[in-house]
C-alpha cells in the first residue's frame, strides 16, 4: 500500500467533490482540516496516515452533502477499495467519519486517538473567524436568517432536529459554536480552542451592541 501516492489520490478526490461547494464545506475546508489534523497527530505521536485520510473525507459521507448517510458512506468505501487502501485501514476511516460530527451534541466519546484528533481539528475549524464566515455561508446556503429577536435557540436537540430545525446564523453559535471549546479532546484542540472561543465571544457581543445601536 502506497500510502504518499494513496494521499495525493484522497486529495484530488475530495477536490473534484467539494471545491466549488458554497455551504463552507468546500475543499478550503478540508485542506484546513487536514493541516490541523497533522499538526495535532505528531505531537500526539498518532497514526498520520489514519488521521490524514480521515480528514480528507470527513464531509464526503456527510449527510448534509449528500441524499443520505449510507449514500456517503458507500462513496467514500468504494473509493477507498479503489485505490487499494487495506481493509484495516478502511474499517478505521469509516469508524472516525461516521461518528464525528456534532448532530446537535450529546455524541458518544470518539474510540480511538487518531478519532479524536480529526474531530478536534474539524471543529477548530468551526470555530474563531473562520468559523464565523463558514457559519454564515452555511446559513445563506439554507435559506436561513441572520438573526430574528423572535426564533430562540434551541436547549437541547437530537440529529433530525439539528439538521432540520428553523434557525438563524447567530442561534448557531448558541446551539454548537460556544459548546466546542469544552468538547475538545487532546490537550493542543483545547489550546488552540481558547483564542478562537474568545474571539467568537467579542464577535457576538459587537454584534448584539450593533443590533441595539448601543
Amino acid at each position: 500500500m502506497n500510502k504518499e501516492s494513496i494521499i495525493s489520490q484522497t486529495k484530488e478526490f475530495a477536490y473534484q467533490h467539494l471545491h466549488d461547494d458554497a455551504s463552507g464545506h468546500d475543499w478550503w475546508h478540508i485542506h484546513r482540516v487536514t493541516n490541523i489534523a497533522h499538526k495535532i497527530a505528531v505531537i500526539e505521536n498518532a497514526d498520520l496516515f489514519l488521521c490524514e485520510m480521515a480528514a480528507l473525507l470527513h464531509d464526503i459521507a456527510d449527510e448534509k452533502l449528500n441524499t443520505s448517510e449510507e449514500v456517503g458512506i458507500k462513496k467514500v468505501r468504494d473509493f477507498l477499495l479503489s485505490v487499494n487502501v487495506d481493509n484495516e485501514y478502511v474499517s478505521k476511516i469509516l469508524e472516525i467519519i461516521t461518528t464525528m460530527s456534532f448532530k446537535g451534541g450529546g455524541q458518544p466519546p470518539m474510540k480511538t486517538l487518531e478519532g479524536m484528533i480529526v474531530q478536534d481539528a474539524d471543529r477548530l475549524d468551526a470555530m474563531g473567524a473562520i468559523g464565523i464566515a463558514r457559519t454564515f455561508a452555511y446559513s445563506g446556503a439554507k435559506n436561513q436568517l441572520i438573526y430574528h429577536p423572535d426564533i430562540k435557540p434551541a436547549e437541547k436537540m437530537d440529529a433530525d432536529q439539528y439538521r432540520k430545525r428553523k434557525s438563524t446564523a447567530i442561534n448557531h453559535f448558541y446551539e454548537k459554536l460556544f459548546k466546542l471549546k469544552e468538547l475538545m479532546n487532546t490537550e493542543m484542540g483545547k489550546k488552540m480552542a481558547e483564542s478562537r472561543h474568545l474571539y467568537m465571544k467579542e464577535y457576538i457581543e459587537t454584534f448584539f451592541n450593533e443590533w441595539e445601536m448601543k
